[in-house]
């Protein structure tokens, strides 16, 4: 027996302990778990500390390799919270080529931002929902042609953290300039995360949600979906089909990317090969990782 003092705040307490009789080492058992000692600040103040939870870990959609072991194609698929550009995520063994009509978007942006107070023209609605290259080209033409013209698009892009390299000059006969742009899938989808929170750019955005029935295929399968689409033959003869556009689903919307050069190389197969990987992206709508524009102030 042994008798303990323990004293605080001027006060003592006299306590007796018996003294356990050890006939081996004491035992811990490693697997007990351990307490970390609370701050005695926070006792003193009389609060309890409770441990924060765990950030939840992104969720991301499932399947892909299957997908992509289904389709005769060479795929790519890029996503972004609407909000959030630097959440990006690309998927699949094609990740970037030529823009085709996907840079109208950009292009007709760019005119919107030089002449604002017309709103948007019969060029750009035209350019934006009947992909109508002769329209493009005159809103090109409008913007200084060639490296002027090349500069504006570009600062459109660089605006919303894109830096992107417009093509200036024709370098495939019969094709335009600025559709050869190389423009990587995954700097699309970021792209069009950052384009949708930004109001100036909001009238060309709503004409993607107005694209011709004859290319509402792709992502134009999905309810809802504002998109645009790019498409034609490599110097390999083999067609590429591409999209971007926005979805919503149950967690905010999200910018999407998507492209497939089909092993037949034809078009048709591309846009089926497109609708395929809508399916796919409308079945992981609930782990897509959405976002919401922040309102200014």
């Amino acid at each position: 027996m042994a008798i303990v003092t323990v004293c605080a705040l001027g006060i003592c307490a006299y306590f007796f302990v018996l003294s356990p009789r050890l006939t081996s080492a004491p035992q811990v058992a490693e697997t007990a778990p351990v307490t970390p000692p609370v701050p005695a600040e926070t006792v003193l103040l009389g609060v309890s500390a409770v441990p924060q939870a765990p950030t939840p870990a992104p969720v991301t959609p499932t399947g892909f390799e299957a997908l992509e072991a289904e389709l005769a194609a060479q795929i790519g698929v890029a996503f972004a919270p609407v909000g959030r550009a630097g959440e990006s995520t690309a998927m699949g063994a094609w990740s970037s080529g030529p823009a085709w009509s996907t840079i109208k978007v950009p292009l007709s942006i760019a005119l919107l931002r030089q002449d604002g107070e017309r709103g948007v023209t019969a060029n750009m609605r035209a350019a934006i929902t009947q992909s109508d290259n002769a329209a493009a080209q005159a809103i090109w033409d409008e913007l200084g042609a060639h490296q002027a013209a090349a500069d504006k698009v570009g600062a459109v892009l660089a605006g919303a953290g894109e830096p992107v390299s417009v093509q200036p000059e024709v370098t495939r006969p019969g094709f335009s300039a600025f559709g050869q742009t190389q423009w990587s899938l995954e700097s699309q989808a970021r792209f069009l995360a950052n384009s949708a929170c930004t109001p100036g750019d909001q009238p060309v955005l709503a004409l993607m949600g107005e694209i011709s029935s004859g290319q509402a295929w792709g992502l134009g399968t999905i309810d809802g979906a504002r998109f645009k689409g790019g498409w034609g033959p490599g110097t390999d003869g083999l067609y590429l089909v591409r999209q971007y556009g926005l979805i919503s689903g149950p967690n905010g919307d999200v910018a999407v990317a998507i492209a497939a050069i089909p092993n037949s190389g034809g078009f048709g197969d591309g846009t089926a090969v497109l609708n395929r990987i809508a399916d796919w992206l409308a079945e992981q709508l609930e782990r897509l990782p959405g976002g919401r524009c922040e309102s200014a102030g």
